[in-house]
């Protein structure tokens, strides 16, 4: 039966890639064609100008101190409000509102929630910080509720038979059995916060992003190429440092 189903699925699955790739209007010609144009745009970015290292450098710094701001916040929250969305922890009242919640928040772009923080509390790092903590709640809150409710059961069961309380069984019997996975998922937050602030920074967000943006603007090829090459060092260096403490910790 699990074949049959399979071998079912396949025809399904190739209608549905074949219909997303005329939906999306998916051309491999185009994108040859343009192969000579994204050339000339790659050449132009060499060599790079790292005349004002000191500025990227600057803003680097200001990147990374928003995403683990960031992190930080949205990780405290999101556990938050994981526990009213596990379904072995919160009770069904509260577990579907929570579950909408993190739903209607993920479907909002983490740019949009920075245009409006951005308008209410001004351009800057702060606006980003709260934009990513926001963003976090849809994203990772889900993903640690998950976590937790993925865990054995077996002690769970016997902590309650034996007059647990609901905080005790959470503290001894969730936690722990969680805890690997809830730290591994706050580190991909990091990285994908790190990458993130870039981006929100085109709203006028803080980090690199506005100064990427400019560069772009003024078609100052060096000076975006020396932009590019420092983001890939430092997203490349948190990746390997996060990658590290997940291996030290599963």
């Amino acid at each position: 039966m699990p074949r049959a189903r399979f071998l079912l699925g396949i025809p399904v699955a190739v209608i549905v890639l074949g219909w997303s790739f005329v939906g999306a209007e998916f051309n491999f010609t185009k994108l040859a064609d343009g192969a000579v144009n994204m050339a000339d745009f790659l050449g132009r970015l060499f060599p790079p100008d790292f005349s004002d290292f000191g500025t990227i450098v600057a803003l680097l710094v200001e990147t990374l101190q928003m995403a683990i701001v960031g992190t930080v916040l949205g990780a405290v929250l999101s556990l938050l409000v994981a526990f009213a969305a596990a379904s072995n922890i919160a009770p069904k009242w509260v577990y579907y509102p929570a579950r909408w919640i993190m739903n209607i928040i993920r479907s909002v772009p983490d740019l949009v929630f920075a245009l409006m923080f951005v308008s209410a509390v001004g351009l800057g790092p702060f606006a980003g910080i709260l934009a990513m903590t926001l963003g976090s709640l849809g994203s990772i809150g889900k993903i640690f509720a998950e976590a937790m409710e993925s865990v054995d059961r077996g002690p769970l069961v016997a902590m309650q038979a034996v007059g647990a309380s609901k905080r005790q069984v959470i503290q001894y019997g969730v936690l722990p059995q969680a805890a690997p996975l809830l730290v591994s998922y706050t580190l991909l937050l990091f990285e994908g916060n790190v990458r993130g602030a870039t981006i929100l920074g085109l709203v006028g967000a803080g980090g690199i992003g506005l100064e990427l943006t400019t560069a772009m603007r003024m078609y100052d090829y060096g000076h975006l190429s020396a932009i590019i090459i420092c983001i890939i060092v430092l997203v490349t260096a948190i990746d390997q440092g996060s990658a590290l403490i997940r291996r030290r910790i599963t």
